[in-house]
């Protein structure tokens, strides 16, 4: 490559999102998804402590992007992506409360006594779960978590800096102590 060559790599975002808007060449967006996935799925991580969330949320985030991208002024690109993951984010918490809220009334409306003394009993026993929970060993207790919030052994031992069969054999151990104790709670 001679040296008065631009290397398509070095291109800001600016000149990306330009050059995408006049030659609708589909590996400048490329380029700037590989540029700021990361610190857009960082982000909704944090934001919705929720891998799977978070990676739905990056990919409706370019999405939104990629469709909105003629509104985009040049500027700072990152933060105009950052704005739409944040609301990508916001929308999602949103319609997760709605999901708990509307639980929560179909809940409320039981009429049967019955019913009601049961989802009682039910909501103690998960309060006494989680106190429970607490008591585990640290690396039982963190597994464990990990595993309720839908994490693969695989993404458990990367957050833990456990070897695989680690965090499955604390997650055995855990769940072992957490039956044995509410076995006592509920017998």
């Amino acid at each position: 490559m001679s040296a008065g060559a631009p290397n398509r790599r070095e291109r800001s975002d600016d000149e990306l999102v330009r050059d995408f808007r006049v030659h609708g060449d589909q590996e400048d967006f490329r380029l700037l998804f590989d540029r700021h996935k990361r610190r857009v799925y960082t982000a909704c991580r944090v934001f919705l402590q929720d891998a799977n969330g978070a990676e739905d949320a990056t990919q409706e985030t370019f999405l939104r992007a990629f469709q909105n991208l003629d509104r985009f002024s040049e500027g700072n690109f990152g933060a105009w992506l950052m704005r739409i993951a944040k609301n990508v984010c916001i929308d999602t918490w949103r319609l997760k409360r709605r999901h708990a809220e509307t639980a929560e009334e179909n809940l409320a409306e039981i009429s049967d006594g019955r019913s009601l003394e049961s989802a009682a009993a039910l909501r103690a026993a998960a309060r006494r779960l989680m106190e429970e929970v607490a008591k585990l060993p640290e690396q039982q207790r963190r597994c464990i978590e990990l595993k309720v919030e839908g994490h693969s052994y695989e993404e458990t031992a990367e957050l833990t800096g456990l070897p695989v069969a680690a965090v499955k054999s604390h997650l055995q151990n855990g769940r072992r102590m957490l039956w044995i104790q509410m076995e006592k709670v509920l017998g």
